[in-house]
């Protein structure tokens, strides 16, 4: 199907909605998301944003800001520290654990404001790629997806939020916090923390891909593989070292083989 199709589709599917509540991250495609279809359904479009600790703090900022600038009617649900407790313990299905935890309190209390609304998310057809579990509590969940059901792609995505003004488009995809966690260590608020402390001194230093695994005591640094020579000098890895630490670490190591999505599911893989 053509891009120009998809987005046909993409408009179709949405007017047969009377309401949508879309969960809205303030990542890239759960904006594109939202302002396509708030050209479609004008005031019939709701956003819901999840406050968890597992939640970069930032992009619940973002996603605060764009629906006050557009004027889009936005709901926040703080979930508290105490989601945690339904995938703390960390096992493979972690993420549809999560998803399962938060889409459900997050779909009850919009259905109790919006009993007509259909509820939404940002899935896109390249997420079907990787080891998401999440996709089975969606879809238990009866959690619309409709820009994969549209069939649109990640770079398609991008393209289109690019046309619609979205000064995010280009950024570089962010996960959930806690799969900076492997599998089987206890996810807390203070792992979660150091995690997003550590990344967003990264962040500042330039890096705009990066993930920061959390090994116990040990920070696993990924960059992009080209980026990995920014650690050559000496000075610049004492000083990664130093705010790394200061965010909760007592070591401190780049992985050599450079950031790659998922990398902690390559275990699940072997």
């Amino acid at each position: 199907m053509k891009y120009e199709e998809k987005l046909a589709l993409l408009e179709s599917n949405l007017k047969g909605y009377k309401q949508m509540a879309l969960a809205l991250s303030g990542g890239v495609d759960s904006t594109c998301l939202l302002l396509f279809a708030q050209k479609v359904l004008g005031d019939n479009l709701i956003a819901v944003t999840a406050v968890a600790p597992n939640f970069a703090p930032d992009e619940i900022s973002y996603a605060r800001e764009l629906c006050l600038k557009k004027g889009i009617r936005h709901m926040v649900v703080d979930l508290g520290d105490e989601i945690l407790s339904s995938f703390a313990h960390n096992p493979p299905d972690r993420c549809y654990l999560c998803k399962k935890a938060i889409f459900s309190r997050v779909k009850e209390q919009v259905l109790s404001q919006y009993p007509e609304a259909v509820i939404a998310d940002g899935t896109n057809l390249d997420d079907m790629k990787d080891y998401r579990p999440g996709h089975k509590a969606l879809a238990e969940l009866s959690i619309a997806s409709p820009l994969k059901e549209a069939g649109l792609t990640k770079s398609e995505i991008r393209r289109t939020l690019k046309d619609l003004g979205g000064d995010i488009w280009d950024k570089p995809a962010f996960a959930c916090l806690a799969s900076r966690i492997p599998y089987g260590e206890t996810i807390t608020p203070e792992k979660l923390a150091a995690v997003y402390k550590a990344e967003s001194a990264l962040h500042d230093l330039g890096f705009r891909q990066v993930r920061v695994r959390h090994h116990g005591n040990l920070a696993r640094i990924e960059v992009p593989p080209e980026d990995r020579e920014e650690f050559f000098d000496s000075g610049f890895m004492d000083r990664v070292s130093a705010l790394v630490k200061d965010a909760g670490f007592l070591y401190v190591t780049l992985d050599l083989t450079g950031y790659r999505m998922g990398s902690l599911n390559e275990e699940i893989e072997e």
